[in-house]
C-alpha cells in the first residue's frame, strides 16, 4: 500500500471531517465581552440550501448537545438567550448569543442535517470580563456596618432620648405645679390657726377692765 494512502483513508473515515472541509466553513474562535452579544456565522455549500442548521456545545464533537436549531426556512428560531436564522440566499446562517457570561466560554459546533453523519465545525467561545464591573466590585462597601451608618445610629439614639427628656420635662411639669399647690394649702392650713390664736390672745390682752361688781371702773 502506498505510504500516503493509509493517513488519507483515516481522514476520510473520520466523521464529518472531509463533509466539514468542503461544505461548511466558518471562524475558529470567536470573544464577546461579558454582558454583551457574539454572532458566528458559518457558510455551507448551495447543496445543503434547505438542511437543518444548528448550533451544539462540547468539546467532542460526537457527543455535543445541541443549542438550538433552524426548521429548514430562513425563519428565526430563538430560545433564550440564543437565536439561529438561515439566510439561504447567501449560503450562509448565523448564531447570536446575547447577554454574555463567563460560563458561556466553551467549544461549539455550527452544522447542518444530513443523511448520515452531520457535518460540523468546531468554533472556540471566549468571554471578555467586565473590567468596569469587577472594578465596580472591588470599591464596593463591605457588609459590615458602615461608619456613616453608625453615625446615623448615634443620631438617632440621641434624638430618642432628647425626645424622652422632653417627654419627662413635659410630665413633669404639673407634677411640680401640683406639688407646690399642695405645699401652699398645707402653709395656709397650718399657720392660718396659728395666727388666729395669736390674734385671740392680743384681743384678751387688750379687754376692757371690770370691777369687783361687774362693773367698768369709773374714772376718779
Amino acid at each position: 500500500m502506498t505510504p500516503w494512502l493509509f493517513p488519507a483513508l483515516l481522514l476520510l473515515l473520520l466523521p464529518g471531517f472531509s463533509a466539514a472541509q468542503k461544505d461548511i466553513t466558518g471562524p475558529n474562535a470567536v470573544s464577546g465581552q461579558e454582558r454583551g452579544s457574539l454572532t458566528v456565522q458559518c457558510r455551507y455549500t448551495s447543496k445543503w440550501k434547505t438542511s437543518r442548521k444548528w448550533w451544539c456545545r462540547g468539546a467532542a464533537w460526537s457527543s455535543c448537545k445541541i443549542q438550538i436549531q433552524t426548521d429548514g426556512s430562513e425563519k428565526e428560531q430563538k430560545k433564550e438567550r440564543l437565536s439561529i436564522r438561515d439566510y439561504q440566499k447567501e449560503l450562509v446562517f448565523r448564531v447570536t448569543l446575547e447577554d454574555l457570561r463567563r460560563d458561556d466560554a466553551d467549544s461549539y459546533w455550527c452544522g447542518f442535517e444530513r443523511l448520515g453523519t452531520d457535518p460540523g465545525l468546531k468554533v472556540k467561545v471566549t468571554v471578555v470580563p467586565d473590567l468596569h464591573e469587577e472594578s465596580l466590585s472591588s470599591v464596593r462597601p463591605s457588609p459590615t456596618l458602615a461608619p456613616s451608618t453608625t453615625k446615623t445610629i448615634k443620631y438617632q439614639l440621641v434624638t430618642t432620648t432628647s425626645n424622652s427628656t422632653q417627654l419627662e420635662t413635659g410630665t413633669s411639669a404639673p407634677t411640680r405645679s401640683l406639688l407646690s399647690n399642695t405645699y401652699f394649702l398645707l402653709l395656709v392650713f397650718l399657720k392660718l390657726p396659728l395666727l388666729l390664736s395669736m390674734l385671740g390672745i392680743v384681743l384678751w390682752v387688750n379687754r376692757p377692765q371690770r370691777g369687783p361688781a361687774g362693773l367698768q371702773n369709773q374714772p376718779k
